[in-house]
């Protein structure tokens, strides 16, 4: 029997990555963790859908509507939602400072915790130096992450008949290949520094579908990861504390031991 999960209400929730239209997305879990989560203001931090994507083709099954309802729904309910644009879904910096179905739409946000620290809200393409500069090469990235998902669902079903864990591609590749590690650290020190320039106690962001928490560079920076892949998510509590949520171990079931099937086999 599915175990009943009690609504949790938070002061804040931040999350980032969904994009819409590509096939491998978790939007399924994404519903999942918002049914189970209220919170006063919501942070949308860009790539929610995936225009490039969209561009070459065009893929919007019904679970996409439910998802938009169930933000809106949010909102009607009294919670406030910021829409912070990122490059995947940049077409929305045409309409920066409007609002669409009680949703604000910004290119950048400061957020106030309840214990008075401030926090730049961002998505992070703008201090990605690929992005910034070479826009033909992150299409290029775009179509190699794709490739590595394409690739990930017949090794994950192997993996699944073999009983072990799910298993990414492009994670690993991201914390082994010392290239895209260093990017990354390139990518955090830059968003640390514009936190700085900003005069804030810290940033959050997006973009890189790497979820992280740290003070590495002075600052405080949260990433709130994806829901491509890792399903991640921030919150803040009203006293004032973030929490990184990785909604996969959440709802994992447990795991069984070794040989314990066996012996109830011969039993």
């Amino acid at each position: 029997m599915e175990e009943t999960r009690a609504v949790r209400r938070v002061r804040a929730l931040f999350f980032s990555d969904v994009h819409l239209g590509m096939q491998a997305i978790q939007v399924e879990e994404l519903l999942k963790f918002l049914a189970l989560y209220e919170a006063d203001t919501i942070y949308i931090i860009g790539d929610l859908i995936d225009g490039w994507r969209l561009q070459k083709e065009w893929n919007w099954p019904p679970i996409y509507d439910e998802l938009a309802h169930a933000l809106f729904e949010k909102a009607r309910n009294g919670a406030r939602i910021v829409y912070l644009a990122g490059n995947h879904d940049e077409f929305l910096r045409d309409y920066m400072g409007t609002y669409f179905g009680g949703v604000e739409i910004v290119d950048r946000m400061i957020h106030v915790t309840a214990d008075g620290k401030r926090y730049l809200v961002i998505h992070g393409d703008q201090f990605d130096v690929v992005v910034a500069n070479a826009k033909w090469l992150a299409h290029i990235g775009d179509w190699a992450y794709n490739f590595a998902l394409t690739i990930n669902a017949p090794i994950n079903w192997v993996r699944r008949r073999m009983g072990l864990a799910y298993w990414s591609l492009s994670a690993w590749a991201k914390r082994k290949v010392k290239n895209a590690v260093s990017i990354m650290g390139r990518f955090e020190e830059a968003l640390s520094h514009e936190a700085r320039n900003s005069e804030v106690e810290g940033v959050i962001c997006g973009h890189i579908h790497f979820a992280a928490m740290h003070h590495k560079f002075g600052i405080h920076y949260i990433n709130s990861g994806d829901w491509v892949e890792s399903c991640t998510a921030v919150i803040e509590d009203h006293d004032g504390a973030f929490e990184l949520i990785r909604w996969k171990e959440l709802t994992a079931p447990p795991r069984r031991k070794r040989g314990l099937g066996r012996l109830r086999a011969t039993e």
